[in-house]
């Protein structure tokens, strides 16, 4: 028997550790345990040298909140949710793509700062499922028109920040955009000083913010040069109708010499439809799409991006739940709209203007 065997061996039957108490540590503290209890929650009106010398008499014995004791204290549980309703109770493991995974990233670490934990909550899920969770509030990405999940949690008195602008009169408490007309604008702007002269879209059949203002300000540009559209929609949640979708644009009589795909498989699926068709890039097609990935930047040829900056964004909507649900934010519905970058690589700069575009042809090989 080692000698860890020994002294586990020789411990009193019964017995366990004791875990620090809030008097533990603010009788080592020399102070009291309601200023034990502001300097760790961030409350009343202490010197900062005592906040310090608590907190670190806390860290040293171990001292751990209960969890069971604030939720008793204040009424509230610490947990929050987040999700994606935008596809109802279409199967979508939103972590999968690039930009949900960084916004969550994003939006654990904001709340743990703040003292909460984030809840990862299925697209599926619907709120009679969340009642097993006890939810101080819930961050909803890109929320399709009227969706019923928000308001019912609304009407059951939880606060809902969304991560996209709500349509109509969608009751959240708070939401946090990117300027998604100006970011299309802008791309189609791009492609068009590199010599495109027919730019073509790939786009979701969704209702959320993000598809419908991103298509809108496409078409309305296509009206204001005169181009007629060249757009094909798929449901985003589904990965293989996107590649079929890319296929459909670049066999299409009026094909496109430029694309912009709206979500993040777009210029991989495009890139691999443009070598079907024998459709060389930059040079017979121009790609931008918006991700993301790292993985554009390495593809051959490096692919465009634009990115939606998820990570700024999942910080702001948990910032603004939890003032939310803490009753900072003066009630007031609260709106934030945070800039775009267009990461510019091969894909979009073509080395030679190009006056005409050849008909398709059918897949090599085919």
């Amino acid at each position: 028997m080692t000698a860890a065997g020994n002294h586990q061996a020789n411990r009193p039957v019964g017995r366990r550790l004791e875990r620090a108490g809030i008097r533990d540590v603010a009788a080592a503290a020399g102070v009291s345990i309601t200023t034990v209890s502001d300097a760790l929650n961030g409350k009343g009106r202490l010197p900062d040298a005592t906040r310090a010398h608590v907190r670190e008499v806390a860290d040293r014995l171990g001292y751990r909140p209960s969890a069971a004791a604030r939720t008793l204290r204040t009424g509230r549980s610490g947990l929050i949710g987040l999700t994606v309703t935008t596809y109802g109770e279409e199967p979508f493991t939103f972590t999968e793509f690039a930009y949900f995974a960084e916004m969550a990233r994003a939006a654990t670490s904001a709340a743990l700062a703040r003292g909460y934990a984030l809840v990862i909550l299925p697209a599926s899920s619907r709120h009679d499922v969340w009642s097993n969770v006890a939810l101080d509030g819930t961050v909803v990405i890109d929320p399709s028109d009227h969706d019923p999940m928000v308001t019912e949690l609304v009407r059951q008195g939880i606060p809902v920040v969304s991560d996209g602008r709500p349509a109509g009169s969608l009751p959240v408490q708070a939401w946090v955009d990117n300027d998604h007309e100006a970011a299309v604008l802008g791309i189609l702007e791009h492609l068009a000083e590199a010599g495109a002269r027919r730019i073509g879209l790939l786009t979701g059949t969704s209702t959320d913010t993000y598809t419908r203002l991103s298509t809108s300000a496409y078409l309305s540009w296509c009206e204001r040069i005169g181009q007629e559209p060249v757009v094909e929609s798929y449901p985003a949640h589904d990965p293989c109708a996107g590649a079929v979708a890319a296929d459909r644009l670049l066999a299409r009589p009026d094909r496109p010499d430029a694309v912009y795909g709206l979500f993040d498989p777009n210029g991989t699926d495009l890139l691999a439809a443009a070598r079907r068709y024998g459709l060389r890039v930059p040079e017979d097609l121009l790609l931008v799409c918006c991700s993301e990935s790292m993985v554009y930047a390495t593809t051959e040829p490096p692919i465009t991006t634009l990115s939606l900056k998820p990570g700024r964004i999942g910080t702001a909507v948990v910032q603004l739940l939890i003032d939310a649900i803490e009753g900072v934010d003066g009630g007031r519905p609260v709106q934030q709209v945070m800039p775009t970058d267009l990461i510019v690589r091969t894909s979009s700069q073509r080395r030679s203007p190009r006056t005409t575009v050849n008909p398709p042809r059918g897949p090599s090989g085919g």
